[in-house]
């Protein structure tokens, strides 16, 4: 995690980036203009959009086609439109995996989903400090509360409504709502009853990982 790249929305790193609010019904367009160097893959939930057109121009309708991810060269500028015809809060963010997770290097494998148990202990023998990552997603080293470099940020530093948010750097979230008067951040979207998913099998059990019931 000593990766000094960071990346960000308008100079903003997730969750200091400004949500997209949005009424429902709305024709949305999204400029992305990428003065870096690297390449990035913008993907929207919840919804498609057209991609209408690029540092070149407008693209012609007939020559416009749907996506849930744009990729942005280095350089250059897309822009994308949808209509905001689904409710809700909706994640907005970069699909190259360390650009919404500043500071994060993929030079070790995440173990997601193998039994660690035990492991830290016997490694730290060897190698003093070493610790198990990503058992349950990559959002357990929020928990962690690790520090970094003083000249980087947290790799990831969200907190939503049901627990953490493994994202930070290029992360936003775009909240589409009914009958809205004004664009300012409505705060957590309240969700119809019946329309939240829970645990499988009923209520959480001492033998199920807390990881396992934040979303």
């Amino acid at each position: 995690m000593t990766d000094f790249n960071l990346f960000t929305f308008n100079s903003r790193a997730y969750p200091g980036t400004d949500p997209l609010v949005v009424r429902l019904g709305d024709r949305v367009r999204v400029r992305f203009g990428n003065i870096g160097e690297d390449v990035h893959a913008i993907h929207i939930h919840g919804h498609s959009f057209w991609v209408t057109g690029t540092d070149g121009g407008p693209i012609p309708k007939s020559a416009q086609w749907p996506e849930t991810t744009i990729l942005v060269p280095p350089g250059s500028t897309r822009d994308i439109e949808f209509v905001a015809d689904n409710p809700g809060d909706w994640p907005f963010h970069c699909h190259m995996l360390h650009h919404p997770m500043n500071a994060m290097s993929h030079d070790v494998p995440n173990l997601t989903g193998v039994d660690q148990s035990g492991v830290s202990g016997k490694i730290n023998k060897l190698v003093p400090g070493y610790m198990a990552m990503g058992e349950y997603g990559m959002h357990g080293m929020l928990e962690m509360n690790m520090f970094g470099p003083t000249n980087t940020l947290p790799m990831m530093a969200g907190e939503g409504q049901f627990g953490p948010i493994g994202m930070g750097g290029m992360f936003t979230i775009v909240k589409v709502r009914e009958g809205i008067t004004n664009y300012d951040d409505p705060g957590p979207y309240q969700n119809p009853p019946g329309t939240v998913a829970g645990p499988l099998g009923g209520e959480k059990t001492e033998s199920t990982p807390a990881h396992a019931h934040k979303y």
